[in-house]
């Protein structure tokens, strides 16, 4: 698939963009940085470190970095355009290290989190703040003639996202640095800030653009990172009730414990329809696609996959079409990327489903929101999630670990040699291989 999609791309052309992802390097010094070499190949490479390239750049030096649940598509190449070398990671922070000559809101020293797409500022979605929506970032020809449109550029998620090397290092070049940055105050810790960009406001668009309301009966599908952040935000905002359809034993008990989630475990209840309306009968008033699993369940579906007469399975979107009552809210905020086969098109219109995709979260429209409103008052703390904190040299083994779900592997903090030391009650620093 990389080589097709990379021969398609190079054909059509790129499309005009503002900003650009190649950049200038500081000469003779190299950095660490975690690359992409091919499905299940990820190694720890020594990259050239970015300088400013174009004026409105900032240079971060990373003191906090992660893999999100989405990296797990480019881990296995289900994301089209990945080319080797590619550096990953596209939810990080850090201290700015170099400003542009047009930046004039940071300063060299500011704490500050990236989101994870490349807004431009100026195009009629950034001016209302949908920056995920921006159209003067990402060059690619071919998700524009995938989807009609194109995304924003994103941070170290393939050439189909622009082309821009990730946060997965120890130093990131962020173009359009003036917009694409928040300051951090003190007293909100790195374990605190991180989050916000991206699961933080993805898991919390997902809940906001769904429209859950006072009373609703929620379900969750997925109970990674997004799917936790999904119950707390649900029940802040009035949900009675959260059912979080997992088959993970710890994560099932964790989001029990910390959000009063009803766990429901689909390797036992094979039949998640059945089983839904046994213990909500009429229906939910709102299913939530949160994307633990990627697989596909049925043989059929596993058979179509792997001939590439999909990629993507609508065997969840089915289950939440089924489970909701009419008139119902599905939400997709799992990165699917492209075609499924055999979607429940006709329960879809019969009941009136309003079937959302909630698309890449606008980052821009709810991190400040999330900042001031949530963390800096106390009524939600992201280190609930934290559960691992590992040194950068120990991305590799970590994507294996997480990808595995092994040793109950949540939600991680990388920390690389600009990292503060850990914030007394978060996970201190250890090494994957002791986890066993």
């Amino acid at each position: 698939m990389q080589a097709a999609s990379n021969a398609i791309q190079n054909t059509m052309g790129a499309i005009p963009t503002e900003v650009h992802p190649e950049f200038k390097a500081v000469p003779g010094k190299t950095m660490k940085a975690l690359a992409w070499f091919g499905s299940q190949d990820v190694r720890l490479i020594d990259a050239p470190i970015p300088d400013i390239t174009e004026p409105d750049d900032v240079i971060l030096k990373v003191t906090g970095t992660t893999i999100c649940g989405s990296d797990l598509h480019l881990y296995h190449g289900e994301i089209a355009s990945l080319q080797k070398g590619d550096i990953l990671g596209h939810e990080f922070m850090g201290v700015v290290d170099k400003v542009g000559p047009n930046v004039t809101n940071l300063k060299v020293g500011d704490r500050v989190v990236a989101s994870f797409q490349i807004a431009c500022g100026e195009c009629e979605y950034c001016k209302q703040k949908l920056s995920s929506f921006c159209d003067r970032t990402n060059p690619s020809t071919l998700q524009n003639a995938m989807y009609g449109h194109r995304d924003a550029g994103f941070f170290g998620y393939s050439h189909f996202t622009g082309g821009f090397a990730g946060g997965q290092a120890e130093y990131v070049r962020v173009p359009k640095g003036n917009v694409n940055l928040l300051p951090i105050p003190e007293g909100i810790s790195d374990e605190q800030a991180l989050y916000l960009s991206d699961v933080l406001s993805t898991s919390y668009h997902c809940v906001m653009d769904t429209g859950i309301n006072e009373g609703d009966t929620v379900g969750v599908w997925g109970l990674g990172p997004i799917g936790q952040c999904v119950a707390k935000w649900a029940k802040l905002k009035g949900a009675t009730r959260v059912i979080g359809i997992d088959r993970v034993p710890e994560r099932l008990a964790f989001a029990e414990k910390e959000s009063g989630v009803e766990p429901l475990d689909f390797s036992k209840h094979t039949d998640i329809v059945k089983r839904l309306q046994e213990i909500c009968p009429g229906g939910l008033d709102v299913a939530l696609d949160c994307g633990t699993f990627h697989q596909p369940k049925s043989l059929l579906h596993k058979v179509e996959k792997t001939l590439m007469l999909e990629t993507d399975v609508p065997e969840i979107i089915n289950e939440m079409i089924m489970s909701v009552k009419k008139g119902g809210r599905c939400g997709l905020i799992a990165a699917y990327s492209g075609y499924a086969n055999h979607v429940n098109v006709g329960a879809l219109m019969e009941k009136g489903v309003r079937l959302i995709g909630n698309g890449q979260a606008p980052v821009h429209k709810w991190w400040k929101e999330i900042l001031e409103d949530y963390i800096m008052t106390g009524k939600f703390d992201p280190t609930f999630m934290i559960s691992h904190r590992v040194p950068i040299e120990d991305f590799p083994a970590l994507y294996k670990a997480f990808d595995k779900r092994e040793s109950g592997v949540m939600k991680v903090f990388v920390e690389t040699k600009f990292s503060s030391p850990p914030t007394p009650g978060c996970p201190k620093t250890s090494r994957v291989n002791d986890w066993a």
